[in-house]
């Protein structure tokens, strides 16, 4: 079954009763529920909202993302549960003792899809791929010739002025990719630790101060699917550079939105979970290969 996100921008008090997340409107007292059981995601916008502690352990129990913003509505904080996995041991302890060679082959899986990817998506919008589809055919190891920086600046200059850059504090429409990052990246954070792997340890981003390196590396094909919302609002929308409720709905309801990997068509949320899984296999040797997402 689909999961739920949930979103609250406005004051209300969430509680739990009878294994049901409780929603009361602060002004009219209204109450509706839902069971938790159906939920994925709670993204908490408003810092006039209650959030009991039951609820939040519960929640937590049930691998629900709860995911809080700052003062600029940015996804800032989550909760993810520390244990959830029947295996947690034996997987954390295949991950902390991978080698480096299959941490490098696995990155070159990765990047070869997140730029094949990113060509479908110029693709879709009537521009050249030929040079991204030949960047991902020579990707290597490790990428260690850095295909994906290269593909990066072509990608982005097909789509926005020449001077643009891709920056976490950069200009419009950078604050658009952050928000729909941000939320991806959390709801790869869940599905990883749903596969029983700690997030904290990346196969390639190595940031001490990154607590989310693995979530940051297995996002990266997922990126695309993020990129084409913000394309295609940006297209439609142009003289709109703030974050709207429209936009945010958007990118909340890209978890669910299709995605194909080999055969089979998946909500993206469930793709995460399997890409996640598939990594446990790589790791504990039972699987050869990542299953990857596959933009269309």
């Amino acid at each position: 079954m689909i999961k739920r996100t949930l979103f609250f921008s406005n004051a209300v008090c969430l509680t739990m009763k009878n294994r049901q997340l409780v929603i009361q409107n602060k002004e009219s007292q209204e109450e509706s529920s839902v069971p938790i059981e159906d939920i994925g995601f709670v993204v908490i916008e408003n810092n006039q909202v209650y959030i009991s502690i039951p609820l939040i352990n519960a929640l937590t129990e049930n691998n629900v993302a709860v995911i809080f913003c700052n003062e600029k509505h940015l996804p800032f904080t989550m909760t993810l549960p520390l244990d959830c996995n029947t295996v947690q041991n034996q997987i954390f302890s295949a991950q902390i003792e991978a080698g480096l060679p299959l941490k490098k082959q696995c990155w070159k899986s990765i990047i070869e899809q997140k730029i094949r990817n990113q060509s479908k998506v110029l693709e879709k919008y009537s521009k050249s791929a030929v040079e991204l589809k030949r960047l991902a055919c020579e990707v290597k190891s490790g990428d260690v010739t850095n295909r994906e920086a290269v593909a990066a600046k072509i990608y982005w200059d097909s789509f926005f002025e020449e001077n643009w850059t891709r920056d976490r504090y950069g200009e419009y429409p950078n604050n658009l990719l952050n928000y729909g990052y941000a939320i991806l990246r959390a709801a790869t954070a869940r599905a990883l630790s749903g596969s029983g792997l700690l997030p904290t340890f990346g196969i390639h981003h190595h940031n001490k101060y990154d607590a989310y390196a693995l979530a940051d590396d297995m996002m990266e094909p997922y990126r695309p699917f993020v990129d084409d919302i913000v394309i295609e609002y940006v297209n439609k929308n142009s003289s709109e550079m703030e974050l709207t409720k429209e936009f945010k709905r958007e990118i909340l309801k890209s978890l669910t939105g299709d995605v194909h990997i080999g055969k089979m068509t998946h909500p993206l949320m469930v793709a995460l979970s399997m890409t996640s899984a598939s990594f446990s296999k790589v790791l504990t040797g039972k699987a050869q290969k990542l299953a990857l997402p596959e933009f269309c």
